[in-house]
C-alpha cells in the first residue's frame, strides 16, 4: 500500500472516531438540538428555533445503576398551566436563583452529561445571571433531568453538598464534564472534581444508597416527563415549554418583553 493510500485509511479512521464520540455526547443530551453556529457530527445547526427534540428513551431509573426495566408509556399533560408547570415534585426543595417574586421564571431541565447544557452554563449562564437574575427580572429554577447512569451519579453528588453549594457544585461538574463523563458509573472522578465541596467518596455512597434521595431526584424528571420534556436541555419560561437550546440572545428576545409588559401592568395597576 501506498503512503497516500495508508493516509486515507487513518484519516477515515479518524472521521469514525470523532463521529462516535459524537453520538456519546449527543446520547447524553437525549435531544437534537441547535445553539448557534455548531457543527456536530455532520450536521450543521440553524437557528436556535430549529432545533427538534427527540424522546428521552432512558430504561429503568437512572440513579440505579443497573436498573432495566423499561418506562411505562409516556403520559403528557396536555398544554400545562402555569400553576401545574410550577408544582414541585418529591420532597426534595427546587434550587432556584433569584427574587420569588421576578416577573419572568426560568426553569431550566438539564442532564448532568449533556454537552449543550455545559455549553449554556459557560457562554450564557454568567451573563444571564448578571444581567436579569441578580437584577431580579428572573428567576432562575434547575430541574434535574439525567439521562444516563453517570448522570444519575452526578445528579445526585450535586444532592449531596451542602444546598448553599447547589449551584456550584453544578457549575463545577458542568465545567469539568469531560474529565468524569463515563459510559460507565464511575464515582471517583466526581468526588475528585467535588472534593473542595465537602463530597467524599463515603458520603457520595451513603447519598447513592438513600432511597428517599433517589426517589425523590426519580420524581423531578418523571414529573418533567409528564410536562412535555422530551430531553436536555429544554426549558420554561413563563410557562412556556421551549424544546431546544437557547443562546442568552435567544432568551434576551423571550425575557425582555415580558418584563416590560409587566412593567406596564404595575404601572397601570
Amino acid at each position: 500500500m501506498n503512503a497516500s493510500g495508508a493516509g486515507g485509511m487513518v484519516e477515515r479512521a479518524s472521521r469514525l472516531i470523532a463521529v462516535a464520540v459524537t453520538s456519546i455526547m449527543l446520547a447524553a443530551c437525549g435531544a437534537s438540538v441547535s445553539q448557534g453556529p455548531l457543527a456536530i457530527g455532520g450536521l450543521t445547526s440553524g437557528s436556535a428555533g430549529g432545533g427538534s427534540a427527540t424522546p428521552d428513551k432512558m430504561e429503568g431509573n437512572p440513579f440505579v445503576d443497573g436498573a432495566s426495566a423499561a418506562l411505562a408509556p409516556r403520559e403528557v399533560i396536555a398544554n400545562p398551566t402555569l400553576a401545574e408547570v410550577m408544582q414541585p415534585a418529591g420532597d426534595l426543595p427546587e434550587m432556584s436563583m433569584g427574587r420569588a417574586d421576578a416577573p419572568v421564571t426560568v426553569i431550566k431541565y438539564a442532564s448532568m452529561t449533556c454537552p449543550f447544557c455545559r455549553q449554556f452554563q459557560i457562554e450564557s449562564f454568567p451573563e444571564l445571571r448578571r444581567q436579569y437574575i441578580d437584577t431580579g427580572k428572573v428567576r432562575f429554577i434547575l430541574r434535574e433531568f439525567p439521562i444516563g447512569f453517570q448522570s444519575g451519579l452526578a445528579t445526585i453528588a450535586t444532592r449531596c453538598v451542602a444546598p448553599a453549594r447547589y449551584f456550584q457544585a453544578y457549575d463545577r461538574l458542568m465545567r469539568m464534564q469531560a474529565q468524569w463523563v463515563s459510559q460507565d458509573v464511575r464515582p471517583e472522578p466526581i468526588v475528585k472534581a467535588m472534593g473542595d465541596l465537602g463530597l467524599t467518596a463515603e458520603k457520595l455512597e451513603a447519598c447513592r444508597q438513600d432511597k428517599a434521595l433517589v426517589a425523590s431526584l426519580d420524581a423531578v424528571k418523571q414529573r418533567g416527563r409528564l410536562l412535555g420534556i422530551v430531553g436536555t436541555p429544554n426549558y420554561f419560561i413563563n410557562g412556556r415549554l421551549i424544546k431546544h437550546t437557547l443562546t442568552l440572545n435567544d432568551m434576551r428576545a423571550i425575557i425582555d418583553p415580558l418584563v416590560a409588559g409587566n412593567a406596564s401592568v404595575a404601572q397601570k395597576s
